[in-house]
């Protein structure tokens, strides 16, 4: 059997990959391999001595970062979340820069098999890496309406969560919520109102995705990592893709671009205070106008990008 292709088109690839300012002979980190836009891009501009580590914990990324046949590039198949471990393996003390492309790559949306989109009647897995953990079925089936709520409300930022979970726990007493059609269909019966051009689902899928995949956790725990391995002049660039993760990135650049903060009125002179480890660099970023037409996905991408200074971490 042939294997179905999936057409990718990088986010903001040019303006993340810019937001780098790439060195020739620099050290980089994708933390999202994906499908290599970004990787290819900053491959293309480092010399012989650049080098470039990609992470991706979906198999299917790693086979396709695995016919990249240049000896300047690595994939760790690991979640971005084993940032240092990833580079303590390669022998990798600090880093010029580090991209992370945030949330599901179109592969995974158009790929009906892997359970993440409501647009195909499919088994309902929703793991970016197949190879381990739980599937989206198996929690639906155990989780409790509680638990089941929590996460619809808080990942999704759905109104309707508790009529869903509900739904979810009353549904699975007669048969399993074990397909996307299934998931989709039991949604819809409770969700009558959404915004135009919103499908019912979406907010729950959305959830459950976030959930089984620790996306926020692993985003949380990796930021920092990223600012211990940043050497000064070294450059964060994060795109994402929805609000719950970007509050995360822009709060986390926020505060680290804050020097330490002291009563107003102490007697300290602003020499005397300690340079903040991170300065913003630009304002965020969004897709044009010209992109969002050719890539509908791209709409609510939002890039930040900061630089590492010379303060202690």
């Amino acid at each position: 059997m042939t294997q179905a292709v999936f057409s990718h088109r990088t986010v903001l690839l040019a303006e993340a990959v810019d937001g780098l300012n790439i060195r020739p002979d620099g050290i980089y980190v994708d933390c999202t391999y994906g499908r290599g836009g970004h990787s290819r891009l900053i491959l293309s501009r480092l010399g012989p001595a650049g080098r470039l580590v990609a992470f991706d914990k979906d198999p299917q990324a790693v086979a396709d970062a695995r016919s990249i046949d240049d000896p300047r590039f690595s994939i760790v198949h690991e979640p971005y979340a084993a940032f240092d471990a990833g580079l303590d393996a390669l022998g990798i003390a600090q880093v010029d820069g580090v991209l992370m492309d945030l949330g599901v790559s179109s592969p995974q949306l158009d790929d009906g098999a892997r359970g993440f989109s409501f647009r195909f009647d499919a088994p309902l897995d929703m793991r970016m890496d197949t190879t381990r953990g739980q599937t989206a079925a198996e929690w639906l089936a155990a989780a409790d309406k509680a638990a089941i709520a929590e996460v619809i409300r808080d990942y999704g930022e759905e109104r309707f969560a508790q009529q869903i979970a509900g739904a979810i726990v009353a549904a699975r007493q007669e048969q399993p919520i074990d397909t996307t059609g299934k998931l989709a269909a039991l949604v819809a019966k409770v969700v009558r109102t959404r915004e135009p051009g919103q499908d019912p689902a979406t907010r729950t899928f959305q959830a459950v995705r976030i959930y089984i995949n620790r996306e926020l956790e692993e985003l949380s725990l990796t930021l920092p990592q990223t600012l211990r391995r940043l050497a000064p002049g070294g450059r964060l660039a994060v795109i994402a893709f929805h609000s719950l993760e970007d509050r995360i990135v822009k709060r986390f650049m926020a505060d680290a671009a804050q020097a330490d903060k002291l009563p107003s009125r102490l007697p300290v002179r602003a020499a005397d205070i300690g340079e903040a480890p991170l300065k913003l660099v630009g304002k965020p970023v969004r897709a044009s106008a010209a992109e969002v037409d050719g890539n509908p996905r791209a709409r609510s991408a939002i890039l930040r990008v900061a630089e590492r200074t010379g303060a202690p971490r």
